[in-house]
């Protein structure tokens, strides 16, 4: 660990990172982009079209990784909280899931695709946390919501490539070429881990510690009873759960709108929501990152993304246009944008000193999982009932209660201190993190 040696808010040293490291991140976020996810929605259509499996098995083995993913969220982030080899962590959890999509290639019969799909939930479980936790541990809490933003914006920037390389290879090349693709990019981040120097990680710092110590000189994390007291941390999770309630469901209905009123135009026009929308978030993860710099709060900044939200789901009520929607689909990348960004910066403040910030990560995951497919249900149901256009408005109706639960019950969680960082440490953040 590089220090400047000129002390910061609550005893942390004001850290220097070396470039090499910091690129490391980069490249470590934008690879992981395409090996988090695994195959995705293309597995499906691998299956279905390639290995003619029905729908029904599609299904099960779709939802066995989500579900693995979901229980294994709480224990990744007590995991990575805990060790001290995060470096090789995350490698061999991306190196597990490139060899999970090779294994589903040469093996595509129904027990090995679900225990593979188990492990990879799993594995994908760890891979946030622990990127989260090696960026904190690098550059400290000062420092943390650059660096967020700066992870943000190249995970989108390795989303935004994967999918013109997948669509690509899918339509020219065979689906099939999708497993090398994503093993190819295992290995690759594999590889950028090692650029990282061990040194410059301060796990203590990594797991949401400041200088606190006990009678050993160790770092200890406050008990789990502490933690659970904790007000606004239940109250940002509640928050979270409710932002992806009325979210998560929003561009799977629009699509389904497309493919009713416009048959054979619902692939193309989801495939530019995506592009359109990770690359707004790209945009937009780099300014939520100078506005924190300037020093406007975090509150402000989520607030925004809570008020897109009833926004978007009240103009995808009024259309069926596929160039509407994928315009409209642009609020979600600012929405997703911040969102991507802010939320791990709050989690980091909540946390700070009590050594459970990975903890907080599996905790925001979870959230995350819970909403969307309570989301997915909600909206499934209520068009099923009531049409496209009471999905819409309902899901709005969600975004609006989100808006107001985190305005009434949420206070601004930046520290003081921040805002009076000192000029010297952010330059040399600046320049040693400028692409």
């Amino acid at each position: 660990m590089v220090s400047s040696g000129e002390p910061a808010t609550g005893g942390e040293p004001a850290k220097s990172p070396a470039g090499r490291s910091l690129h490391g991140l980069d490249g470590l976020n934008f690879l992981m982009a395409d090996v988090q996810g695994g195959l995705g929605p293309f597995l499906s259509v691998y299956l279905r079209d390639t290995q003619h499996w029905g729908s029904g098995n599609i299904g099960l083995v779709m939802a066995v990784s989500g579900i693995a993913a979901a229980m294994c969220q709480i224990p990744a982030g007590l995991l990575v909280d805990a060790v001290r080899a995060k470096r090789l962590l995350v490698a061999i959890s991306g190196l597990m899931i490139g060899a999970g999509c090779l294994l589903i290639a040469f093996f595509p019969e129904l027990p090995a695709v679900m225990a593979v799909q188990v492990t990879l939930g799993a594995a994908s479980a760890i891979i946030p946390p622990c990127l989260a936790a090696l960026s904190l541990g690098i550059v400290g809490h000062r420092l943390l919501p650059a660096q967020i933003s700066r992870n943000a914006s190249f995970n989108h920037a390795g989303n935004f490539t994967a999918a013109l390389l997948a669509g690509a290879l899918g339509q020219y090349v065979g689906v099939i070429w999708l497993f090398y693709l994503i093993c190819a990019f295992a290995v690759a981040s594999a590889g950028v881990v090692l650029f990282i120097k061990p040194k410059e990680i301060d796990h203590a710092l990594a797991r949401g510690s400041e200088c606190r110590a006990g009678g050993d000189g160790r770092h200890r994390p406050i008990a789990f009873s502490e933690l659970w007291k904790k007000r606004d941390l239940k109250v940002f999770i509640v928050s979270v759960i409710l932002f992806h309630i009325g979210n998560a469901a929003m561009l799977p209905l629009a699509g389904q709108v497309i493919a009713k009123v416009h048959p054979g135009t619902d692939v193309i026009a989801l495939s530019a929501c995506v592009i359109a929308a990770q690359l707004m978030m790209v945009v937009v993860a780099a300014l939520v990152g100078r506005a924190m710099k300037k020093g406007v709060g975090r509150r402000k900044i989520f607030l925004v993304a809570l008020a897109v939200l009833p926004v978007r789901g009240f103009l995808f009520s009024m259309t069926s246009s596929p160039y509407a929607v994928v315009a409209i689909q642009l609020l979600d990348g600012v929405a997703s944008g911040i969102f991507g960004v802010v939320a791990v910066v709050i989690a980091s403040d909540l946390m700070r000193g009590t050594g459970r910030f990975n903890l907080a990560q599996g905790l925001m995951a979870l959230a995350v999982g819970v909403g969307g497919a309570l989301s997915n249900v909600t909206g499934g149901y209520v068009v099923e009932k009531f049409g496209f256009t009471a999905g819409f408005l309902t899901l709005s109706a969600i975004g609006a209660l989100a808006l107001i639960f985190f305005a009434v019950f949420m206070p601004e969680t930046r520290p003081p201190g921040d805002s009076t960082a000192t000029r010297r440490t952010d330059s040399q953040h600046l320049i040693l993190t400028s692409p």
